[in-house]
């Protein structure tokens, strides 16, 4: 069994901060868990406005707290985000997400990422050596 608190989590290297300073992240389960996802809690800074594409991983996410949108660039359509929405990235959307209020999402990912990942120049999470040869 695995028993983890976010308060202590958020004390160690688990906890990851977006280098350009829209998000933090602390990875409550990663791929060395064995889950075969990731679980996150996600901290999106009120009026962060940045554009994500994960090439590599299905993204699940869950509103918890806050206010803000998410934007399909494929179609233009803009969905509302508020306590209690989830959006699934099934189909390695492209995509941007604004947060009007700071907002608290739980995010599940697969596969599972590593730990210390921040988006590339694409907007993704890069795989590790043996996803890529799995």
């Amino acid at each position: 069994m695995i028993v983890r608190t976010l308060q202590e989590a958020e004390q160690t290297e688990r906890r990851i901060v977006d280098p350009n300073n829209n998000w933090e992240s602390t990875r409550l389960l990663l791929k060395n868990d064995n889950m075969g996802f990731s679980f996150h809690i996600t901290t999106i800074y009120e009026g962060a406005d940045f554009q994500m594409h994960y090439q590599n991983h299905l993204e699940s996410v869950f509103c918890m707290s806050g206010e803000g949108e998410v934007e399909t660039l494929a179609d233009g359509k803009v969905y509302p985000i508020k306590p209690g929405t989830v959006y699934v990235l099934d189909k390695h959307d492209k995509h941007i997400l604004r947060a009007s209020k700071e907002m608290k999402m739980a995010c599940v990912f697969n596969p599972p990422i590593i730990g210390n990942e921040v988006h590339n120049k694409d907007g993704a999470y890069e795989l590790t050596a043996d996803e890529i040869t799995d």
